[in-house]
C-alpha cells in the first residue's frame, strides 16, 4: 500500500478531529494548566481529560509533567509544523487549480462573447 502521508500526520489530525481536543490546544495556545483545571474547564471527568491528553501526547501536539501530585499540560514546541507546511503545500496545489479553471471559464466566455467566427 501507498504511503501519502508521515503517520505524524495521521496522528495529528485524528487527535485534532476532536472539537474538545482543539479546545484544549487553544486553552495552552493561552498558558500551562493541570489536567485538573482543563477537566473542570471543559466540565468532563479527570479520567476523560487524561484521555484525550494521552491522545494529545501520542501526536507531540502537548508535553506533560508531573510535579507532586500536579501533572501540568503545555504545547510541545514546534508542534504542528509539519502539518501546517503540508497545509501549506495542498493548498498552493489547490490554488493552482483553480487558476488554472478559472482561466479556462474566462476562455469559454470570451469565446462565447465573440460569437460564431463568420466566413
Amino acid at each position: 500500500m501507498v504511503q501519502y502521508a508521515l503517520p505524524s500526520l495521521d496522528l495529528s489530525f485524528a487527535a485534532l478531529a476532536d472539537a474538545t481536543r482543539r479546545g484544549v490546544i487553544e486553552q495552552l495556545g493561552r498558558a500551562d494548566a493541570s489536567i485538573s483545571s482543563l477537566a473542570d474547564r471543559f466540565q468532563m471527568t479527570l479520567t476523560g481529560m487524561k484521555k484525550h491528553i494521552a491522545v494529545l501526547e501520542r501526536a507531540g501536539l502537548v508535553v506533560t509533567e508531573k510535579v507532586g501530585r500536579v501533572r501540568t499540560c503545555r504545547l510541545e514546541r514546534g508542534a504542528l509544523a509539519a502539518e501546517a507546511d503540508w497545509i501549506a503545500a495542498h493548498r498552493r496545489l489547490f490554488e493552482a487549480r483553480f487558476d488554472a479553471l478559472d482561466r479556462i471559464i474566462l476562455e469559454l466566455k470570451q469565446e462565447e462573447d465573440d460569437g460564431p467566427a463568420s466566413d
